[in-house]
Parts: structure tokens; C-alpha cells; sequence
């Protein structure tokens, strides 16, 4: 710990302001979210469809607006949208606690994800401006309190619904409202890239600009099978303890293999980063850090069926690679999006960075649940695991080819659009 605290004490003011934000966002957001299904469905006895309705409408209003959030970042500055973010999330918070109709419900989720996607391209665009030269040091401490505020989250949640859940959402909605009033007073503001706020055609010539950037969305692509890996501890992984240990012992399992992966972030993402820079270029990190997290599977490749604490140990062998090379791969993909940008447009091409790996998140997982059924019908339990295991080394091609044709080096220049200056 006392590593953290001194790499964060290094960093300017804002960026100490950024993290400590980051850790208190996911803090209040896991405080709640673990929780929510549970309440829709006995607290508040909706049908399971509906319950679905109100998670995805949460989800879709974010994945398909980090654009959005983008763009305005880059027009209207950093500050506004981290706190527009904030003070909605606190709105949709309290609407989350104190609703029982469907319709109010879907709009508090929908507040609650389209909150997401106004901060999360802004936290990041100005994180990177803030940080320089030390992008990538930066990302890594930022990766370190992201984890710990999803490591924490949970636990608290769950000492407050000792109260009720109307408790979890005030605390978690307070927590927010605090945020906000903390950006207001003690967040500089900083500006976007000089977009015209009035100008319409400024919005289409900042997304012409990103599209036009071939490298950026070839990495994009490159990048997505990363994301459906990582989302495998709340889908293959759980279907696996299930399936090995029956639904009471995969619950308690599942929530372990979920503490060990924000553990393993939060204690080895700064000596991770550190020696991943020390030995290997930005392209070699990102390309070994892929590979990992697609070996991290092979081990259930072979764990026979029937076998639960063979599989357990699989499972948590698995967990710990993918944490360690999704750790490695963090602040090297958060740096490259930000080299590839040329430093223009920053928050435009995250938002850009999320929506694509959020579409390629849904695909994905309708891909490993068709994939997990095909196994289960023919008996062959290995065949979900090989193609995650694929997946992850295809990525890793994917990164390797594009080093070599140079389409990961930062651009020499930039073109600015008209309607951009």
C-alpha cells in the first residue's frame, strides 16, 4: 500500500482528484448493482422478464452512449460531463430505491447507465491530459483504485442491506451527490479540443474524424476479444461452478473468484506495469498480456467433468491470468488509444474505444452461450474454453500484426477539420 501512496502522492492534484473519484464511483456502483436483481424480483416480485428489461435497458444505455459521452467531453470540456455523470447517477440512484412501477424503474436504470457514459470517456480523456509523459503509470494506479472500489463495493452493499435496500441506494446516491459537489469545488476545469459547442456540423466532422482514423478502429477491433475474456468471470466461469458444484456451492464460489481477481489488480497492477516497462515495448506488453489472457482457459480445457475440486482449482488458476494479463494490457491500451488519437479528440475516440467493445461484449457472449450449449448437447464440456483460448491468442495476432505494420505508432500529424478549429 505504501507503493500506492506514494505513486499517487507523484501525480498533479487533478489526477489525485481523478482516482480517488474513480474508487468512490465504483464503490457506491457495486454498493448497489449486485444487489438490484434480487430486489426487483423479491423485494419487489417483477417478473423475470421484466427484471431483464430494467439490467439491459442499464447496460445498453451505456455501452451505446459512451459516444455520445465522448463527444461532448471534447466540446464542452472534461469537468461538465464527469459532473453531469455524477449528479444523474445520484438522480437514477434514488429513483432505483424508491420506485415500484416498471416505467420508473427503466427510466432510473436508463439515468443510471447513460450516467456511465458521460463520465467514463471524460475520467479518462483528462486523466491522460493530466498525466503527460506518465499515461501509462497513471492508468495502472487508476486500474489499482478502479478494482478496489469493485473489490469493496460489494462488502458494504451488503452490511447496509442489514437496513433494507432502500439504504444500499441512499448511501450509494450520497456517495454520488458528494462527488459532484467535490468536482464543482476542486476539479479545474479543462477544456476538450476548442470544438464549437453551437456548431452542429462540428459533432459530424469530430465523428468523421474518428471513423477516418483506420489504425485506431483496426486496434479497436483487435482489442474487442479482450473485453469478452474478462467478461467471463460473470458468464462462462459461474455457468462452469455451477455446473461442477451445484447452484448453493457455485454462489460462494463465484463470489471468491471475484474477490480474487480485484485482489490480484489491486496488489499487482503498479509491480506488474513497472515490470512489463522495464522489459517490453508498449506493442510486445499488449501482445504477451493478450496471450495470457487467452491461455488463461487452456487449464479447463483439459479438467475433466465431474470433477469439482479439480475444477475449482481450474477456475481460480483461470481467474488469476486473466486478472494478470488483463492487468498488464490496461494501461498499454489505454495509452495507445490516446497515442492513436494523435491527441486530438481524446474523449471522442474512448467513447468510440467502449462502444465498440461493448458491442463486441453482447456478440460475444451470444457466441459463448450458443457455444456452451452446442457443448453441453454433444458432450464436449472442453469446447467453450478452446475457443476462449483461441479468442485471446487471435487477439494477440491481431495486436502483433498491427505493431508490425507500424499502425500502432503514434501519427506524425494530425489533420484538423474546419469545423473542429
Amino acid at each position: 500500500m505504501r507503493a500506492l501512496w506514494r505513486r499517487t502522492a507523484s501525480f498533479p492534484p487533478a489526477v489525485r482528484l481523478l482516482l480517488v473519484n474513480q474508487f468512490a464511483i465504483n464503490l457506491a456502483f457495486y454498493m448497489l448493482m449486485p444487489y438490484l436483481a434480487a430486489h426487483l424480483a423479491g423485494g419487489l416480485g417483477l417478473a423475470a422478464w421484466a427484471v431483464g428489461l430494467v439490467l439491459g435497458v442499464r447496460n445498453l444505455s451505456q455501452q451505446g452512449m459512451y459516444l455520445i459521452g465522448g463527444t461532448l467531453a471534447d466540446r464542452y470540456g472534461y469537468k461538465s460531463p464527469i459532473m453531469a455523470g455524477c449528479l444523474l447517477r445520484t438522480f437514477g440512484f434514488v429513483l432505483l430505491g424508491w420506485a415500484d412501477s416498471l416505467p420508473v424503474l427503466v427510466v432510473a436504470s436508463a439515468a443510471t447507465g447513460f450516467a456511465g457514459a458521460l463520465f467514463n470517456p471524460a475520467v479518462r480523456a483528462y486523466l491522460a491530459a493530466e498525466a503527460g509523459e506518465r499515461r501509462v503509470e497513471a492508468f495502472a494506479t487508476f486500474n489499482v483504485y478502479y478494482q478496489a472500489g469493485m473489490l469493496l463495493g460489494p462488502l458494504v452493499g451488503l452490511a447496509l442491506l442489514a437496513a433494507d435496500f432502500r439504504a444500499v441506494c441512499a448511501a450509494a446516491a450520497l456517495v454520488f451527490a458528494l462527488l459532484t459537489l467535490l468536482q464543482w469545488r476542486a476539479l479545474p476545469d479543462r477544456g476538450g479540443d476548442g470544438v464549437d459547442p453551437g456548431s452542429p456540423e462540428g459533432v459530424r466532422a469530430q465523428w468523421r474524424t474518428v471513423l477516418a482514423n483506420r489504425p485506431f478502429l483496426l486496434f479497436s477491433l483487435a482489442m474487442t476479444g479482450s473485453y469478452v475474456l474478462t467478461f467471463q468471470v460473470y458468464l462462462a466461469l459461474p455457468l462452469a461452478a455451477g455446473t461442477a458444484l451445484g447452484d448453493v456451492a457455485a454462489t460462494r464460489a463465484t463470489s471468491g473468484l471475484f474477490v480474487v481477481s480485484a485482489a490480484v489488480t489491486v496488489l499487482g497492477q503498479l509491480r506488474l506495469t513497472s515490470w512489463a516497462k522495464r522489459r517490453w515495448t508498449p506493442a510486445q506488453a499488449l501482445v504477451r498480456g493478450l496471450a495470457v489472457m487467452g491461455l488463461a482457459f487452456l487449464p479447463l480445457v483439459f479438467t475433466p467433468s465431474g470433477a469439482p475440486y479439480l475444477t475449482l482449482v481450474s477456475l481460480t488458476a483461470a481467474v488469476v491470468f486473466l486478472a494478470v494479463g488483463s492487468a498488464v494490457v490496461y494501461p498499454f491500451e489505454m495509452d495507445t488509444v490516446v497515442a492513436l488519437s494523435g491527441d486530438r479528440l481524446v474523449a471522442t475516440h474512448y467513447g468510440c474505444y467502449n462502444t465498440v467493445s461493448g458491442l463486441g461484449i453482447t456478440l460475444g457472449n451470444l457466441g459463448t452461450g450458443a457455444v456452451w450449449e452446442l457443448a453441453v448437447h454433444g458432450r464436449a464440456p472442453w469446447t467453450p474454453w478452446l475457443v476462449l483460448t483461441v479468442t485471446g491468442l487471435s487477439c494477440a495476432a491481431a495486436v502483433a500484426a498491427l505493431a508490425r505494420s507500424g499502425r500502432l505508432a503514434a501519427p506524425t500529424s494530425t489533420a484538423t477539420p474546419a469545423a473542429l478549429r
